[in-house]
């Protein structure tokens, strides 16, 4: 692939992943104005922000198999198409049923963008380049979650809450030709499509999703809460089961033999987990807590979004010469310093100059960690599966958003309320203490990582050439 090809690739991949990525927070500084002009309840806003983040889940691993099955540039195309067409009608929705509605459509059309977005770069650049495109990747994906809030504020200000939703049409109407055009077609292993696999992931994904989603609200006992997660459980045990006999699996479960697949997808859970809870809480501890607007609680998040937008390119060009295991484990273990740090100082009454520097460790420690984890569940496979791999490792993702704020929500409400700037900080501090821990957790698995010279490269179909460090091209040529 050419050079001009490859560059192409990375920009359309990255600003489609960003759009995706962004409206995942970009709602939270508009939910006011929406309850207002729509008239929702406290049940009805947190559903316009669930709605999107449980499709995106569920539907995570049907995208990337239909991505390998029919074309992962054709479904990535449209995906983008379905993504834009629901912007569109979330921003003219009449009423909050409509909202909600147009969000879950949204969701699923992310959940096609996200995975071959990893995909198409997976296979279009070279392992010896790869990492360094996923650094960029990550860095941008990155930016969005923090910025979300921000652009939200923004717009929602300066305009109307409408106008985050109508800013994506633009953006995927210029995008989805220059796809068609400018990216090549590639797709997975296998001719056949899993019907079961997709009906029992996407399931079981929908069980956890919405369990851990209405706990907080229903309360961990509830039949409805212990119905879905047990459901969800048993029809991914289902799933693992089904997968184990199928003849051509979605998922192969050989890969979970693979260290670098395992340990990085776990590296990756316990990441996002602590990132998603922490900024749920960390945008609200500035306003409930200090007292903040949302402009200003956005600004002063820009120490955590700047060091995402430097450090994960810089770390993922790294990453091929220091290994996936050093920068993962290293990167969470500074992420859960500083928010540990940031547990020990939160109190209503403190400055916000105390939080720069917990807030920076922090942001930079996630940021080595990102493209990190990534890459070393990306080389874990042969180019064929990669789609499948993404597919995992995003899934797990999205999971991970909703088990962060729910265990995150759980430990602030036995500590704390938000009757007060007091009581909010009460809860606040040993929320964010259990972020750092989360974070720790995953540092612990990203030293199950191989180190670079014994890294495996036999988890996909047939085995790689140890000398060329790469698959036999004849293997593969009818495919790519």
């Amino acid at each position: 692939m050419a050079q001009r090809t490859r560059g192409w690739l990375l920009g359309l991949t990255a600003t489609a992943s960003l759009m995706v990525a962004l409206d995942a927070t970009v709602v939270a500084t508009a939910l006011t104005s929406i309850r207002q002009d729509l008239s929702a309840t406290l049940e009805q806003l947190e559903w316009t922000v669930n709605a999107y983040n449980l499709t995106f889940a569920a539907l995570l691993m049907t995208g990337a198999a239909l991505g390998d099955r029919l074309g992962r540039r054709r479904m990535f195309a449209a995906g983008l198409g379905l993504f834009t067409a629901a912007s569109a009608a979330c921003a003219l929705a009449p009423g909050i049923g409509w909202l909600i509605a147009a969000r879950a459509v949204q969701g699923g059309g992310a959940a096609l963008v996200m995975p071959l977005a990893m995909a198409l770069l997976g296979h279009g650049f070279p392992p010896g380049r790869r990492a360094k495109a996923l650094g960029i990747f990550a860095g941008l994906t990155g930016l969005a979650v923090v910025a979300g809030p921000v652009v939200g504020g923004i717009v929602t200000e300066g305009l109307a809450w409408q106008w985050i939703f109508w800013l994506n049409v633009p953006i995927g109407l210029a995008v989805i030709p220059l796809v068609l055009r400018r990216v090549p077609e590639s797709r997975g292993a296998g001719a056949s499509f899993d019907l079961g696999g997709v009906v029992l992931v996407s399931g079981g994904a929908l069980g956890l999703v919405w369990g851990l989603i209405r706990a907080d609200a229903a309360g961990w006992g509830a039949f409805e809460v212990v119905g879905a997660l047990v459901t969800g459980v048993v029809l991914l045990a289902a799933f693992v089961a089904w997968e184990l006999h199928v003849r051509q699996p979605m998922v192969p479960m050989r890969l979970l033999r693979s260290r670098g697949f395992s340990a990085g997808n776990a590296a990756g859970l316990f990441m996002y987990a602590s990132l998603y809870g922490s900024l749920f809480f960390m945008t609200q501890f500035l306003q409930a807590g200090l007292g903040q607007g949302p402009l200003a609680t956005g600004l002063h998040l820009v120490p955590w979004t700047a060091t995402v937008t430097v450090v994960a390119p810089v770390a993922g060009a790294l990453v091929n010469r220091v290994g996936s295991r050093v920068l993962t484990s290293a990167g969470l273990a500074m992420q859960a310093a500083g928010m540990g740090w940031i547990g020990l100082v939160a109190d209503s009454s403190m400055p916000y100059s105390q939080l720069v520097a917990p807030m920076i460790l922090a942001g930079a420690g996630v940021s080595m960690a990102m493209p990190a984890a990534q890459t070393s569940v990306i080389n874990a496979v042969a180019p064929p599966e990669i789609g499948k791999a993404s597919g995992v490792f995003n899934t797990l993702r999205q999971f991970a958003a909703v088990f962060g704020v729910a265990i995150l929500a759980a430990v602030f409400t036995a500590e704390g309320g938000y009757g007060t700037a007091r009581a909010f900080a009460d809860g606040f501090a040993p929320a964010i203490a259990v972020s750092g821990a989360l974070s720790l957790a995953g540092a612990l698995a990203g030293l199950l990582i191989p180190r670079p010279d014994r890294a495996p490269r036999t988890a996909g179909p047939g085995r790689y050439d140890r000398r060329r460090r790469s698959v036999p091209r004849r293997k593969y040529a009818a495919i790519e």
